[in-house]
């Protein structure tokens, strides 16, 4: 098994047997660990409290030289600042600050805080022109941390 291959199937057993609090794996992954539904709930006692949330994981063979492709799918997409409403992810660790010490566990619980920290349900500001015109994937996109450099 190639070394990708088996720090995936690591994480899956982790995240399986022994998941973060509002953090599920969904699926049987069989011989294919390149693609992951990740359940996820709204942390207690924040504006997302009682929902639940898909992310989709892509993984390419460069795992975990290269980030893993992550966004929000299914029919309940969060509306917050920093997610689009087509489910793509400004998070810089998904992108230019990703390493390879970082994993699905803390990519979900990175997740999970960014929606905890909201303070506001909103979209992006400029949502209907990126959804327009962004490629389908999110890593083909080059992002601006506009709150980040107050």
């Amino acid at each position: 098994m190639d070394a990708d291959k088996k720090r995936l199937q690591k994480e899956l057993m982790t995240l399986q047997l022994n998941p973060p609090v509002g953090i599920k794996v969904n699926g049987d992954h069989g011989s294919s660990l390149t693609t992951w539904y990740v359940e996820m709930e709204g942390a207690t006692g924040t504006l997302y409290e009682g929902e639940k949330f898909q992310l989709l994981f892509k993984f390419t063979n460069r795992y975990p030289f290269d980030s893993p492709e992550v966004v929000f799918t299914g029919t309940n997409i969060p509306v917050h600042p920093h997610v689009y409403s087509n489910g793509h992810i400004c998070l810089s660790i998904l992108t230019e600050d990703w390493s390879p010490a970082l994993s699905v566990e803390s990519v979900c619980l990175s997740i999970v805080s960014m929606l905890s920290s909201c303070k506001e349900k909103k979209r992006p500001p400029d949502n209907t022109f990126y959804v327009k015109t962004c490629s389908k994937n999110p890593k083909k996109t080059r992002w601006w941390y506009h709150d980040d450099k107050v």
